[in-house]
């Protein structure tokens, strides 16, 4: 029995290493299953609500599409498409609306978050939050159910988000007596790898401690010598525990190369040489990666014809058909 896999990708730049070890990679690993029927979506209706940033919007969804296809997804064997391109979404978005309870939305973390803030602030409860903000869980909702995915790998901060798609799903199936929606599961891996930045900490834009994925071989390199190391000298044994630069290498090197990389540190090896090593480690695996990249970017055009036939493929396949019948449902009928 085929399961079908959803994953939402927010267009917010190019990304980083620790988003291409932690998220990128794995996520196109696991869609190569064959009883996998994998939907992968740019979500540029959600980054609107973050901002309001039109050649932003545009450059980071270009971007973001790039990077998946040049890491290595398939669109001939998975679903790859723009969010925005489906405008059966946002229709069966307002059906959701319609028997969403607000006291549900009233408890959605980021929304509580924006009123916390506010309260703090001795500002006025809502100051400064749109209704996109209030009503992003719905959204959420209608995107997985749309095409009645029974499972979306998240991170442990969206499981909310899940658990109200479900409850949607059940009130909607509840009130029109059928059951039109299976219930989503919520899928967290907790062997996701979190990447140390070049200060030690999780790498993160919020921080300023990251490498960008396609940085050009030189910046590449200079990024990678820069990274936090303590002052052992050379000659000096060096610990693997708690080292960033350790733990980059374990990311992107063999169970056998990381062994020899960690003896090297018992060894007493120099920062600089291990450095060197790492950047050697990363670039032998990236360099493939960049020049895809930068081939697909010089071509955009061939990116969003892509983008546009996946989506309309999808419409015709999928969501048309679903929505005709929604809306027979809920009485828009002849």
């Amino acid at each position: 029995m085929t399961t079908r896999v959803l994953t939402g990708i927010t267009p917010s730049g190019t990304p980083h290493l620790g988003n291409y070890v932690g998220a990128i990679r794995p996520a196109i690993a696991a869609s190569q299953a064959s009883e996998i029927e994998s939907f992968f979506f740019l979500a540029d209706l959600h980054s609107l609500i973050k901002a309001q940033e039109p050649e932003r919007t545009q450059r980071s969804t270009l971007e973001i599409a790039a990077s998946w296809l040049a890491c290595g997804l398939d669109p001939d064997k998975v679903w790859f498409y723009r969010q925005s391109d489906i405008p059966e979404t946002t229709e069966l978005m307002w059906f959701l609306t319609a028997i969403a309870s607000k006291g549900i939305l009233n408890r959605a973390h980021a929304y509580k978050a924006a009123v916390d803030k506010n309260r703090e602030e001795q500002l006025d409860e809502d100051a400064g939050i749109s209704a996109g903000l209030f009503m992003y869980p719905v959204l959420m909702a209608a995107d997985i159910l749309i095409f009645k995915a029974n499972r979306v790998p998240v991170g442990r901060d969206q499981i909310q988000h899940i658990e109200m798609a479900r409850d949607f799903a059940q009130r909607f199936n509840h009130v029109y007596g059928k059951a039109y929606f299976p219930l989503p599961e919520v899928v967290i891996d907790e062997q996701v790898a979190t990447l140390a930045g070049l200060d030690g900490r999780k790498m993160s834009k919020s921080y300023h401690n990251t490498i960008p994925l396609f940085a050009p071989r030189a910046e590449l390199k200079k990024l990678v010598f820069s990274i936090l190391t303590d002052s052992r000298a050379p000659g000096e044994p060096k610990s693997t525990e708690g080292s960033a630069l350790f733990q980059m290498y374990q990311a992107f090197a063999s169970a056998e190369q990381t062994a020899a990389f960690a003896q090297a540190f018992a060894e007493g090896i120099s920062w600089g040489d291990a450095k060197q090593q790492l950047f050697e480690r990363i670039d032998a695996e990236l360099t493939p990666l960049r020049e895809r990249y930068e081939a697909l970017m010089a071509e955009p055009e061939k990116i969003e014809a892509l983008l546009r036939r996946r989506g309309q493929q999808l419409r015709e396949q999928y969501a048309i058909p679903l929505l005709k019948e929604l809306r027979h449902a809920v009485g828009l009928r002849d």
